[in-house]
This record gives C-alpha cells, structure tokens and sequence, in this order.
C-alpha cells in the first residue's frame, strides 16, 4: 500500500471512531443516547448536569478548555527549549489525543508495547519512540512489515543487554529496513531497565555494530527511576547520558545514523532535560533532543500536581489539572459518613486517592468542604464528613484525581465537556 494511501486509511479510521454507535458498553453515558452514533451525540451538545439530558453516575470528563490550554503549554515549552517533543502515548491511549499532540508540534508518540504501537499505527502515527526493549520475534516481524511498507514510518526502539540485540537481529534478520535503536541507560542502582555502565553500553553498541537488523541512532534514559531524585541527581544521571552519547559518538558508533537520538524526560523533571540537555556539545551528526512526557495531557490533582517542574519554573505557565470524575452519594448511614457511587472500577487509586472539590444539588455548586474520600471499594467512595459538611443522598460530588495513565484506562469513551458542562466531544481509549 502506498504511503497516500496508508494516509488516506489512517484518516478512515479516525473519521469512524465518530460514526461509532453508542450503546451499553460506554459507561456514564445518557441510556437514550443508545443506537446514535459518537458525531450524532456530540452534535445535541448535552449538558453533564442539566435534567433530562441523561448522564449517569459515575461519569469521568475532560474539559475542554484545560485539554486545549496543556497542550499548548507543552508545545510552547518544547520550542522555547529547542527540544523535540514524543509525549507517552501510553497515558491515554487516545489516538484523537495522538493527533491533537501532534497537530501541537509533537515529533511523534512514545510507546511502550507492541499492542500500543499497532493502535498508533492504525490511526497514522509515523513517528514512534519505543521505550522498552522489544524481544517478541512476532511484534518485530510485524514492525519490519509496518516499516517495509510505509518509507515515512519511523521507529526507535530501546537495546539495553546484548542477548536482547541478539534476539532482534535474529528475528528482523533478512528485513528491507534496520530497526533505529538506542542504548538505554539505567538511571542507577535499584532504578528499572537500562545498562548499569558505560563498558555495558559500550558493549551493547558493538552488538548493534553487528547486528544487520538494527541501526544505532542515540542514547535513552528515564530520569523519573533515579534514586532518591533531587535535582542535583537528576542531571547528574542527565549529563552522564550526555556523555555517553558523545562517548559513542567518539567511537564512530553513530556512523550510520542520519541523527542523533538523545532522548529522556518523563512529567515530573522535564525542566531539568531542558537544562542539561540544552548543554549537549556539537556531535558528528545533528542532535534530536527528544523530550517523552505524556502525563500533561489532562494533568492531575495529585501525584503531578505536586511533582509538576512548573511549579519549579512558575514564569513557563501552569498546567491544569483537566479531569474530574463526578459521582452520586447514595448512603449517609451516620453524621460522619456518606458513601458515592464511585470506586476502584472507575477512579486512579494508584498513587493517590481521589479528592472531593465540589458537590452539585439542584443545579447550585458549592465547594465540597468538610468531606475527604478515605477509601475505594470496587463501586463506592468512602467519604468522610465533617460537621460543617452539608451533603445529602442524591448529591452529586466532583472528584479530582491523581495520576493520568490510570485514569484514562478505565473509560472506553470520555465526554469532553466546556465548563458550563457542555460536552462538546468524545474521546475513544485503546488499553
């Protein structure tokens, strides 16, 4: 299949996530909405929280304005620091959101797993960054077919052990096109995958060196696994991954690359890759200074809240925190306790538990003071209630929530609603 013609199938498949009819495996969703399509539903612009309009509790939404904004910071910031942006397509495995990234500048996406990279290929992505080592003689068969067939599709994959190398070559070997790879360094001991030392990165280039079906193009890291990360460790392990890119380079391990890969950043320390790698030295080749984070896309109102280098940085701008999921109480068993209809099944629990902001009765919201979530069950928030907190069964709570990549995993279709409530669109997932 021609290139035009990957495009033009790629734009099918997103144009029909539209025309996809709504029924009962989308939760939250109005029950008289059944048998219209996605277009038909977004176009009556109902309202989250007007009567008759339908929406059922719980039901998790993005807003729109928020969505809009962080993407715009991110792509801002990205060109303000000369870097290249793939943000972790992992977070919400949304190819709408794909294309939105990437009308916002985005290089390409970044992916984790085979399984993701078919999704983003599906929907036209070209540009794929790979953070892991891929070993799956089945996937690499299908990536050397994606690559075979489509001369504008890209993918960079993680190398960090030779048996690893070993095991790509075998199952890529006699392939039109050489798999780009790039040595991953571990950001120290204890922390994930990655090479523990420049002699075993050095060693894992020489394999490549060998292998027909790779081509080394960079380095890797993931500074978010440092040890007992502060600043002064996290660029320390940063220009350490410096190094070893001019290191390599040195050896002429480059020497069949177009580019240089060097490439880090999850959400948490993006603004110390800006500071270090904005001091990477003039290298054999051009240098492509790809920047991964992923979690800016919706934000969060905890774990990223806190971590955010924004607000390190506060004259870059301010992400905002873009989901809220909203439930119903429907116990108030005792003065300090009341129970909604929101649980395991439907909020992040990960890292944090979600955190009441705002209740809704009779079409008037008010701060959700004197009322804290103190656990999850499966299908229910345990709300503890102070005395001053006024909250009664068949109020409606809007629950802030930590940690985006296990948000937007549990929701098929999210309604993405302006800020009177509005929804004006509908997001797909893919886990």
């Amino acid at each position: 299949m021609s290139t035009e013609a990957l495009a033009r199938q790629a734009a099918e498949r997103l144009a029909r996530l539209a025309e996809e009819r709504v029924d009962h495996r989308f939760k939250g969703l109005p029950p008289d909405a059944d048998g219209l399509t996605v277009a038909e539903l977004a176009a009556q612009r109902r309202n989250l929280f007007r009567d008759g309009d339908g929406f059922t509790s719980p039901v998790l939404a993005l807003s729109a304005e928020r969505l809009e904004h962080n993407l715009a910071l991110m792509e801002t910031y990205a060109s303000r620091h000369g870097l290249a942006f793939a943000p972790h397509g992992k977070t919400s495995m949304a190819p709408q959101l794909f294309r939105r990234q990437i009308e916002h500048g985005a290089w390409g996406i970044t992916l984790a797993v085979p399984h993701q990279v078919r999704v983003a290929r599906a929907f036209g992505v070209r540009r794929v960054f790979l953070a892991n080592e891929l070993v799956d003689a089945s996937a690499l068969r299908w990536i050397a077919g994606e690559l075979a067939a489509d001369p504008e599709f890209r993918l960079v994959a993680y190398v960090d052990s030779v048996r690893g190398v070993e095991l790509m070559d075998a199952a890529l070997r006699g392939t039109a096109r050489p798999v780009d790879v790039v040595v991953e360094l571990g950001a120290g001991e204890g922390a994930r995958t990655g090479v523990r030392t420049e002699a075993e990165a050095a060693a894992v280039a020489k394999a490549v060196a060998a292998a027909p079906g790779l081509r080394l193009v960079g380095v890797a890291g993931y500074e978010g696994e440092v040890p007992r990360a502060d600043p002064e460790r996290v660029r320390s392990y940063l220009r350490r991954l410096v190094a070893l890119a001019a290191g390599l380079d040195g050896s002429g391990r480059f020497a069949d690359a177009e580019e240089i890969v060097v490439s880090a950043g999850g959400s948490a320390w993006f603004d110390a890759v800006a500071d270090v790698f904005a001091e990477i030295p003039e290298l054999s080749r051009p240098v492509l200074k790809l920047l991964r984070s992923g979690a800016y896309v919706s934000h969060d109102d905890g774990h990223y809240r806190r971590l955010t280098p924004f607000a390190r940085v506060p004259e870059e701008g301010a992400l905002e925190p873009a989901f809220r999921l909203w439930a119903q109480v429907v116990s108030r068993p005792t003065a300090e306790q009341a129970f909604a209809n929101a649980g395991k099944r439907d909020a992040a629990y990960d890292l944090d538990l979600p955190v009441a902001q705002v209740v809704r009765r009779d079409g008037v919201e008010r701060p959700a003071a004197g009322i804290t979530v103190t656990g999850l069950s499966d299908q229910h928030a345990w709300l503890h209630t102070d005395p001053e907190a006024d909250v009664e069964v068949g109020d409606w709570v809007g629950l802030g929530l930590s940690h985006p990549c296990t948000s937007f995993d549990k929701w098929q279709l999210i309604p993405v609603a302006e800020a009177d409530g509005t929804v004006v669109d509908y997001i797909r997932t893919f886990f």
